[in-house]
């Protein structure tokens, strides 16, 4: 196998999710471009991972793209710890981050890989596609807001380009770019009983940027994963509690790398992306298409929001009342 051996780090945390992870373990030990190895990080929840170390025990010591790891996440609950868990225990050259309600297409990791073959490339994030709980987009859901359920959205580049930041779900990065950056910071993105927080990917390589800036962050959409939408996340309730909670989190990687570049995707995102959405939208109901007045609603509704939770935020960060650490990652020795 030629190119970087890439070890595939996922984070579970919760039973309620068992098929999903097992379906996501599947899809990696599926690849026509196989994994060095599958690293399972449960976060803080014991019956979780002893029943995965029960489930993959026979893999443990097996080749070809066949072994998988169970690992308790070494650091605070969270998604941010669970993550540096998976990096630091990978032997690979290569580290990619898969949800635990994902499944990745065949040649998810071949396109990754060849990305790599470029030395100064140092992340190469995919697309994610929704898979919708009801079968279909809710017809008020704009395109424009797929990040709020954890996949690409309309206004991203198409084809393998150069961008600021991968998205977390579906991404991965240069081992060595953690011994530049340091890890995921703690205190940004989910913990599994808080508000739906996230960015701590944006963050990360924003400060990967700023640490090495020859480096080259790239996405190519043909690194396809599929994305389960929860019947709850189809609702405008979760919609304005995730914009919501983005703000927040924005606010948060601006006070850790300035709202320059904190918001630099932003603010071409909110100017012309959206204003571009809600036209569509008008001019659909105008023509009587369904779901047309809704979308336009929802992209107001959402920039509202976010900004929104972006000022509290703001607040919150100068008086102190929100922390968060950027840890350093020791790796382990490669293999």
């Amino acid at each position: 196998m030629s190119g970087p051996g890439i070890s595939v780090v996922i984070c579970a945390y919760t039973e309620d999710r068992w098929e999903d992870i097992l379906a996501a373990v599947s899809s990696v030990r599926a690849q026509s471009r196989p994994a060095l190895e599958t690293l399972l990080v449960v976060d803080h929840n014991a019956t979780l991972r002893e029943r995965l170390a029960k489930e993959y025990k026979e893999y443990e010591g097996t080749s070809d793209g066949a072994v998988v790891r169970v690992l308790a996440n070494a650091g605070p609950r969270g998604l941010s710890a669970g993550r540096n868990t998976g990096i630091a225990a990978a032997r690979g050259e290569v580290v990619a981050f898969l949800d635990d309600d994902a499944v990745a297409e065949r040649d998810w990791l071949r396109h990754f890989a060849e990305a790599y073959t470029d030395p100064r490339v140092m992340a190469v994030g995919g697309r994610t596609e929704p898979v919708w709980a009801s079968g279909r987009r809710p017809g008020w859901f704009p395109e424009e807001f797929d990040w709020v359920v954890g996949c690409t959205y309309r206004g991203l580049p198409r084809g393998r380009v150069r961008v600021r930041n991968v998205l977390g779900g579906n991404a991965s990065f240069r081992r060595s770019a953690f011994d530049a950056a340091g890890g995921f910071a703690t205190g940004i993105g989910r913990d599994g009983d808080k508000r739906p927080l996230g960015c701590e990917e944006t963050e990360l390589c924003i400060r990967l940027s700023r640490a090495r800036p020859d480096a080259v962050l790239l996405i190519d959409d043909r690194a396809v994963i599929h994305h389960r939408v929860p019947e709850a996340r189809e609702h405008f309730r979760y919609f304005r509690t995730r914009t919501y909670a983005e703000g927040l989190s924005k606010a948060l990687v601006a006070r850790s790398v300035g709202a320059g570049k904190g918001l630099e995707s932003e603010r071409r995102y909110t100017t012309r992306v959206l204003p571009a959405g809600v036209a569509r939208g008008l001019r659909d109901a105008l023509l009587a298409r369904p779901g047309g007045a809704g979308r336009a609603g929802a992209i107001v509704a959402g920039v509202l929001t976010a900004a929104g939770g972006y000022v509290v935020g703001s607040v919150r960060a100068r008086r102190g009342g929100t922390t968060f650490r950027v840890p350093e990652v020791e790796v382990a020795p490669r293999e």
